[in-house]
């Protein structure tokens, strides 16, 4: 009987300090305060140079879609607790690996996103910054056969980093 009383004790105790804390902590790896309820994302044009016409809808819709798979808050078109705003800056390739004769025999392409977070409850973590992701290619390989594949693989890095730079507060 003891052997379980002393389980039973620490299990109690650590959920009183889980309740008494502050900041709301789940198994998912997020970090929000239990005051922040909804979240905005708001749709990221593209002012890079050379443009996808679908890498602003995959991406706003990517990030969107981490928040409602990752956390608990609701998403509300305006004025979330959160709000996620900004713009895709950069979509370039250009060559890395250089062989003979100088040709190039891989190509990356990188794809910069400026982002604004607004936390409206915890008004300090708010912040405006870029995230850059990217992916090689070989140059032997046409962009227009690998450009879906590398763009949607460059969306997830880049949601991640910011996911971990907002809610998980990384």
């Amino acid at each position: 009987m003891r052997k379980f009383i002393v389980p039973l004790l620490i299990i109690i105790l650590l959920g009183s300090v889980a309740i008494s804390c502050k900041v709301s902590y789940t198994f998912t790896g997020t970090n929000i305060s239990p005051e922040v309820k909804t979240f905005t994302v708001y749709t990221f044009p593209n002012r890079a140079k050379l443009i996808n016409p679908t890498l602003s809808q995959n991406f706003s819709e990517a990030l969107r879609d981490k928040l409602d798979r990752q956390t608990t808050l609701n998403e509300i078109s305006n004025n979330g607790d959160i709000e996620f705003e900004g713009k895709i800056t950069g979509y370039e390739t250009r060559p890395m690996a250089v062989e003979k004769d100088d040709q190039s025999s891989q190509t990356r392409l990188t794809i910069t996103v400026k982002v604004k977070y607004t936390n409206h409850k915890t008004p300090d973590d708010s912040f405006e910054k870029s995230f850059s992701a990217y992916d090689d290619f070989e140059s032997s390989q046409s962009f227009s056969s690998v450009e879906d594949e590398l763009t949607e693989e460059i969306i997830e890095q880049l949601i991640e980093d910011i996911f971990n730079a907002t809610i998980a507060n990384w």
